[in-house]
């Protein structure tokens, strides 16, 4: 005989199912934690529900099931202790970000000159509306190379205006191809691009403390400087929002709350 519980927020309680809110399906739960389903037509038996176990991702998979024990779907549910994460991850694009990316060093210069871009063409907009236009972006604007970015003329233009994959803003447009020509300058007077970024953080990441978003600002004296410095040299949507913006994305701080999972882990990684 199997041991289930209810599925309650609190704690656990002993019960065989619990009804869904909303719907003729009942859920259920193993001693193990493992999550299950039958539909409220089954006539349903402890002997009758069948254990299933975790799926390689972490994920549980639910199995609904027939009284003879007949699998008639499978579908996915989240385990019931997740991951702490930053508040804005909320989706699965969002999240693999959050999860592989922000807040992680980054000293390529081609990854640094996207990051760029696309922190500039999210102005006015939704950092999730630029992550879902990503691929889009690296092909419309040749895996962000800047030399050759840099030498795009008016066909090329053209063709970035009608192409509905990106956001078609003239004047982001504009900048972007203007951006590259200043990219390369800095990369020959400096080594490389990383090399003068990095030094507006003195060369190694930033290690905040931050407990809320409301913690988080939208800029510092670091990026102050950086979006002044970059605006001089001839940048265009370099704002100091922007600026911080794109050294939370690059690990020239860590704005990972102190909560989340991804702290410790980019706080470790070395420069």
């Amino acid at each position: 005989m199997m041991d289930f519980h209810w599925i309650g927020r609190a704690k656990w309680r002993r019960n065989p199912i619990r009804r869904c809110a909303s719907s003729d399906r009942f859920i259920c739960c193993l001693a193990n934690e493992t999550f299950l389903t039958v539909s409220k037509s089954d006539d349903v038996d402890r002997d009758h529900i069948r254990q299933v176990g975790y799926a390689e991702d972490g994920g549980i998979w639910e199995l609904l099931t027939t009284v003879d024990g007949k699998a008639m779907a499978k579908t996915k549910t989240k385990q019931s202790s997740e991951l702490v994460r930053c508040s804005w991850a909320t989706d699965e694009l969002s999240i693999e970000y959050h999860d592989r990316e922000w807040g992680v060093p980054v000293h390529d210069d081609r990854v640094l000159f996207e990051f760029l871009i696309l922190e500039a063409a999210q102005a006015g907009l939704s950092w999730s509306t630029i992550l879902k236009k990503r691929t889009n972006y690296r092909q419309a604007f040749d895996q962000f190379d800047p030399a050759i970015v840099a030498t795009y003329g008016p066909e090329k233009h053209a063709s970035l205006m009608a192409d509905a994959g990106i956001v078609r803003n003239r004047l982001k447009i504009d900048s972007t191809i203007d951006n590259a020509k200043v990219f390369l300058q800095v990369q020959q007077e400096f080594g490389s691009f990383d090399r003068y970024i990095w030094e507006f953080v003195g060369g190694n990441p930033i290690q905040n403390q931050r407990r809320s978003m409301q913690d988080v600002p939208a800029s510092t004296p670091e990026s102050d400087a950086m979006s002044k410095d970059l605006k001089r040299r001839g940048f265009r949507f370099v704002g100091t929002t922007i600026c911080y913006a794109f050294m939370q994305a690059v690990g020239m701080v860590n704005d990972h709350l102190v909560d989340c999972h991804c702290y410790t882990q980019v706080k470790n990684v070395k420069r």
